[in-house]
């Protein structure tokens, strides 16, 4: 066991990693467009912080948090998602105290016990922004416009933008009541996890999984009848946005989300190119989520969308990611003192800019030249006792073979030039 990763975990190699960063990068550069700052909040959290602010009737918090007691008796949970560190550090830290809103965005690993799937592992990546701040549509909508512009630089088109309203908790009063009575009439055909989602929050039920739920749900009552003035306005205006953005989207009055903390808009971004589980983005208006978590009433809105899953709807879609930039020169050397200048030369050409290698095998000039073709660098040198006396090198093209003889000084204009 100790040479094979725990079930649910992924090791990202050299071959693969440079598919992270070119997505990292973009998020990285929309972000700062959109005026979007990082946020970096610790791997794990006290567990109260996920029971306040996820909700205990979510299955998140009642299957899949990995939680213990740490050697000072205090109850610990690994990271499960990443709004609930960002409020608290939000809160921590009077974040509200500067203008608003506060906008923030991270990029961090988060852990659910769950069944690994394609896309979706325990130990997943997640990439998610906030907004503090902003009671407006507008705030909805520019954090639909950050996933939306994100998918149409990767390349992404095969995607379709469903919202909802889920209410505020003075329209959800009413919703609930109507849920809970018609749930009542079919609780022996519900599964046994929404026959207790039923005594601790009906909407729950809503986010149910199971064939035979879903089937009784056809006819559920829908939150959309039971909306209170400012919900229905705010749900209008949010429409209204995104049309004038040129968003394309679909009235999905099914859609509740995971996660007990949201309120009004929710939404998700499906994709048809990695099967039944096509959600690559999901998020939505939290307004009382910060209060819950001992700020003071401030509104809220985001999302969050895993990055393997976001990484295989790429290639299902066959859209290449551009191969990383290639090893500029390999220096071959044959002796020992070459040996040791082409340590110093190395260093100042990485200095200079350029992605440099040099032996440090002890292998033969063949050997040097072949290792230098499975690298794939663009071009090569040699360095023996004769260009040490004279100074000069020849400069390989290892792309059509040209060779041509400098100053052992200009190597580094060469290439760039």
């Amino acid at each position: 066991m100790l040479t094979k990763a725990p079930r649910g975990t992924k090791d990202v190699l050299p071959s693969e990693v440079y598919k992270w960063h070119y997505v990292e990068n973009i998020i990285r550069e929309i972000c700062d467009n959109f005026g979007f700052k990082e946020i970096r909040t610790p791997g794990f959290e006290h567990t109260e912080l996920f029971l306040r602010g996820v909700g205990e009737s979510t299955d998140i918090v009642r299957k899949e948090m990995y939680t213990f007691n740490d050697k000072g008796g205090r109850s610990i949970t690994l990271k499960p998602e990443g709004t609930s560190p960002a409020v608290r550090a939000f809160v921590e830290h009077n974040l509200y105290a500067e203008a608003m809103p506060v906008k923030l965005y991270y990029i961090t690993p988060v852990y659910r016990y769950e069944r690994p799937q394609s896309g979706r592992l325990r130990e997943h990546h997640q990439f998610g922004i906030e907004m503090f701040g902003a009671h407006d549509a507008s705030a909805d909508a520019e954090v639909i416009s950050v996933a939306m512009t994100l998918f149409k630089r990767l390349g992404l088109n095969n995607l379709e933008l469903n919202i909802n309203s889920i209410g505020c908790p003075n329209c959800r009063r009413e919703y609930n009541k109507a849920l809970k009575e018609f749930l009542g009439e079919n609780i022996e055909k519900l599964c046994d996890d929404c026959k207790e989602r039923y005594k601790i929050n009906p909407m729950r039920v809503l986010d149910c999984k199971v064939e035979s739920c879903k089937r009784i749900l056809k006819d559920a009552p829908l939150m959309l009848n039971y909306l209170c003035d400012d919900c229905k306005e705010h749900f209008e205006n949010l429409q209204s946005y995104l049309k004038e953005a040129g968003f394309n989207f679909v009235i999905n009055p099914k859609i509740v989300r995971g996660l007990d903390y949201y309120t009004k808009t929710a939404f998700e971004i499906i994709s048809n190119d990695i099967g039944a589980q096509g959600t690559v983005c999901g998020g939505g208006r939290y307004d009382g989520l910060v209060e819950e978590c001992g700020g003071p009433s401030i509104p809220g809105v985001g999302f969050g969308m895993g990055i393997e899953r976001l990484l295989l709807t790429l290639e299902n879609s066959g859209i290449e990611i551009p191969l990383p930039k290639r090893t500029d020169l390999f220096i071959c050397t044959v002796g020992d003192d070459a040996k040791k200048y082409a340590f110093s030369m190395a260093l100042r050409l990485r200095n200079s800019g350029l992605s440099v290698e040099v032996d440090n095998m002890g292998r033969s000039l063949k050997a040097q030249m072949k290792y230098a073709n499975k690298l794939n660098v663009r071009y090569t040198i040699i360095l023996g006792e004769d260009e040490l006396k004279n100074k000069v090198v020849r400069l390989k093209n290892m792309d059509n073979g040209e060779e041509i003889e400098i100053d052992i000084d200009n190597v580094c204009d060469k290439i760039i030039g």
